[in-house]
């Protein structure tokens, strides 16, 4: 007799080897890295945006998985629309039908950039942003794919191609013909849309490397100069997008900016089933959806499942009904403004930067010589080190889940949920405060583990 699957009863009989699990038949590089900055937790359930520990201890989540959780995790819309779409028994992805939910996310979505007309759906980001790229490249006819320097855009061979961080690209070459120009340089941008072969250009209106905004008037210039010369703008709002920045999406910040394509993805899952999209004017579908014959010339296999575009439905109700938005916008200004003043009462708090609730913490070489031989220290050894020494207490000691914003960096990145309220901002805030004064003041417990981070770079190289 054929066993039933228990679900509950696997995690409770083998749920206490997760970190060896994971260390025997997956990247076994993750569970060393938590091993050794001290992130092996075990969170026993998660809600909102926040996390809990066998032991009932409550953590603050202001990583959101990366930018995923947008409403927190299980949120009770989302939860009630999958168990409504699974209890419907659809008949899902048939491929020779037109079901009514990927046609109704699509018209929401794209009532939110009334500018462009048709949407495709993927299953993450970096698809996303594949999908821009080919169909930049087949409607203007041109192959090369313009980036900024630090850009980040996924990790598919395509979206690898305009990665701005050489450790990513690293021994994956060759990728697809391409070029970086700065953020904000018009000049370079100029110089490489007179070569006549450009088809792009792609970028994020906010950075997650570093959080580095596009400087103001710098996307409508790019625009103008991108379409006389029959070139794209294509915005990635993979992470920016969908409330992060106190708009709906980031371009929206300047005045006249109407991207050809825009990328979106994470948020829209509602942190449970995959899902990504890709808007664009409708002259371009139709160059790429030409004829019959063409109908699946680009496609996903689990592309506009039920599952997700459900999610991706209460995702927007949520968004609408519960202001998000807006709470994004003023959370996030309150936490920076609280942060921005701590800039001038520690040395080694260089900047506060970002918009909504995507914010960087940047830091920097010190004045006084006692705190710049410890920061000397750390750089000779490598760069991304005080940062690292920065999460770790906040974890350990005030459990707040946050990470640095790129390897070799100096600057935490904070995008928590986007539900999180003022309490969540001032708890962060106290936190950091504490932990930074602890390093202006020598604390020894975080400078000891300093040099342990200096110890594993070392032993790395």
């Amino acid at each position: 007799m054929t066993k039933e699957f228990d679900l509950a009863a696997l995690l409770a009989e083998r749920g206490a080897e997760r970190y060896e699990l994971h260390a025997r038949h997956l990247n076994h590089q993750l569970p060393r890295m938590l091993h050794t900055i001290g992130f092996d937790k075990v969170y026993e359930r998660a809600e909102g945006a926040h996390f809990w520990d066998a032991d009932g201890n409550d953590y603050l989540d202001m990583l959101a998985g990366f930018a995923v959780m947008g409403l927190g995790r299980h949120h009770p819309v989302v939860r009630k629309a999958l168990h409504d779409v699974l209890d419907a028994s659809l008949a899902d992805l048939t491929r020779f039908d037109c079901p009514p939910l990927p046609g109704l996310l699509a018209e929401k979505l794209l009532s939110y950039s009334p500018h462009l007309d048709r949407c495709f759906f993927g299953n993450s980001g970096t698809e996303a942003v594949e999908t821009a790229l080919k169909f930049a490249r087949y409607a203007t006819g041109r192959q090369r794919i313009l980036y900024c320097t630090h850009a980040f855009h996924g990790l598919t061979a395509g979206s690898l191609s305009v990665n701005g961080e050489d450790g990513f690209r690293k021994g994956f070459a060759p990728l697809l013909p391409d070029t970086a120009v700065p953020l904000g340089d018009l000049d370079a941008l100029a110089r490489e849309l007179r070569k006549g072969d450009v088809a792009a250009l792609i970028v994020e209106p906010v950075q997650g490397k570093g959080v580095h905004e596009a400087p103001p008037g710098y996307l409508l210039a790019a625009q103008e100069l991108l379409h006389r010369h029959k070139a794209l703008l294509i915005a990635d709002e993979v992470q920016t997008g969908l409330g992060r920045t106190g708009k709906f999406y980031a371009y929206q910040h300047e005045d006249g900016v109407e991207p050809d394509l825009v990328c979106v993805a994470k948020a829209l899952s509602g942190g449970y089933v995959p899902v990504g999209a890709t808007l664009g004017k409708d002259w371009i579908f139709q160059k790429v959806y030409s004829s019959m014959d063409r109908v699946q010339v680009h496609s996903a296999s689990f592309g506009s499942n039920a599952q997700a575009m459900a999610a991706g439905l209460a995702v927007l109700s949520v968004m609408e009904n519960e202001e998000i938005v807006a709470n994004a916008a003023a959370v996030g200004e309150r936490l920076k403004s609280r942060l921005a003043e701590l800039v001038h009462r520690y040395e080694l708090l260089a900047d506060v930067r970002g918009r909504g609730l995507m914010i960087g913490i940047e830091f920097g070489r010190p004045r006084s010589l006692k705190l710049r031989s410890r920061w000397t220290m750390l750089q000779a050894a490598r760069k991304g080190l005080f940062a690292q020494m920065v999460v770790v207490p906040l974890l350990q000691r005030h459990r707040i889940l946050t990470q640095v914003s790129g390897d070799h960096l100096e600057v935490i990145k904070l995008i928590p949920p986007l539900i999180i309220d003022t309490d969540d901002a001032d708890r962060f805030v106290d936190a950091f405060t504490e932990v930074m004064e602890d390093a202006h003041n020598g604390g020894g417990l975080m400078w000891d583990f300093g040099k342990t981070l200096v110890k594993q770079a070392v032993a790395n190289r």
